[in-house]
C-alpha cells in the first residue's frame, strides 16, 4: 500500500504507485486549493487532483466539505468517505489541557487570539482592520497574532503591516513551537480564513476551552456548531467579523456557555486516539479486501 496526503506528493505518489502496480493506493485530501482560484490556474489544479484520484484506488476527504467539492466538481466518481468525523491528526487532550494553565486573562481586557500563517488568504487583512475599528471604540481589547509572514507567497496589504507594527492592542509573537500559553491567555479564537481542509488550530483552541469565530468554509463549519461552541460568519467580510467580535465582548454569558461547550465537543469527535483508530480500521478493511 502507498498512502499520500499533500497535493504534489499525492500526484507523484499515486502516478508512481499506479505504474508500479501497487495494489492499494490511498490519497487523503486535506484541503483543496482550486475552489478559491480562477481561470487557467483553477483548471490546472483541478486536473492534477483528477489525475491523483484516477490513479488512486481509495480517496479519503478530510471532511464533508472537501468530499462535497470533489464530487460536485467531478474530480472523482469513486465511492469516497470521511473517516470518523473528519480530520487526519486529532488532538491530544492531555497535551492541550486548560487545567495545566492559569486561565486568568488580563483583568477587564477581552483577548482574541489568532494562530497560523499571517497571509492574505487566512483573512488577516480583514482581521487586523476589524480589530483596529474595535480597539478604537473599546480600548480594553487586544489581539494576539501567533504566526509568521510569507511575503513572497501571499503578502499582506501595506496598511495591515503598518497597523500590526504600530501595535494599538495588537501583539505580534511570530512562530512558536508551543502555542498553548497563547490560547491560555485568550478569551476567544478568531480564525477568518478563506479556505481550509480541516484546521487543527480550531480543534486545538476548542480543546483549550476557547470558543471560536470562524468563517463559513470547509473544516471550520464542521468543527464549530454556530451558537454552541462559537459563531460562523461569511469569509472575506470585515463587517461581519467586526460585528462578531463586538458580540463576543457584549455577551459574556453567551461566550461563557460556548466556552463551556468547547472542550467536550472536541473530545467527543476529534480525540487523537479515536482519529487514529478510524485510520487503523480503514487500513484493516482495504488490505483485507486484497
Amino acid at each position: 500500500m502507498v498512502h499520500s496526503m499533500t497535493p504534489k506528493a499525492g500526484l507523484l505518489s499515486m502516478i508512481s504507485a499506479f505504474l508500479t502496480r501497487v495494489p492499494v493506493r490511498v490519497h487523503t485530501f486535506t484541503g483543496l486549493v482550486w475552489p478559491t482560484e480562477s481561470g487557467l490556474k483553477r483548471l490546472v489544479l483541478m486536473a492534477t487532483d483528477w489525475i491523483t484520484c484516477l490513479c488512486a484506488t481509495h480517496v479519503i476527504p478530510e471532511g464533508e466539505g472537501v468530499k462535497n467539492d470533489l464530487l460536485t466538481h467531478g474530480i472523482t466518481k469513486k465511492p469516497i468517505k470521511v473517516l470518523g468525523h473528519g480530520n487526519v491528526k486529532g488532538v491530544d487532550l492531555d497535551y492541550f489541557n486548560p487545567k495545566d494553565y492559569d486561565l486568568q486573562t488580563s483583568s477587564g481586557v477581552f483577548t482574541f487570539v489568532y494562530v497560523g500563517r499571517l497571509v492574505a488568504d487566512k483573512g488577516i487583512n480583514e482581521l487586523v482592520s476589524a480589530f483596529d475599528r474595535l480597539h478604537k471604540i473599546n480600548s480594553n481589547t487586544r489581539l494576539l497574532l501567533v504566526g509568521w509572514y510569507e511575503n513572497d507567497l501571499d503578502p499582506l496589504l501595506p496598511i495591515t503591516m503598518k497597523r500590526i507594527e504600530e501595535g494599538n492592542g495588537i501583539q505580534m509573537f511570530g512562530r512558536q513551537d508551543d502555542v498553548r500559553p497563547f490560547y491560555a491567555q485568550a478569551n476567544a479564537l478568531v480564525f477568518p480564513s478563506y479556505r481550509e481542509g480541516f484546521p487543527n488550530v480550531v480543534i486545538e483552541a476548542g480543546a483549550m476551552g476557547l470558543p471560536s469565530i470562524v468563517t463559513d468554509i470547509n473544516g471550520s463549519r464542521e468543527i464549530i456548531i454556530d451558537g454552541k461552541n462559537g459563531v460562523i460568519i461569511p469569509s472575506r467580510d470585515e463587517d461581519e467579523l467586526f460585528n462578531a467580535m463586538i458580540y463576543f465582548i457584549d455577551h459574556p454569558d453567551a461566550v461563557a456557555t460556548m466556552a463551556a461547550n468547547a472542550r467536550p465537543l472536541i473530545a467527543s469527535r476529534f480525540e487523537q486516539r479515536y482519529v487514529r483508530q478510524c485510520l487503523y480500521d480503514f487500513y484493516h478493511e482495504v488490505l483485507n479486501e486484497r
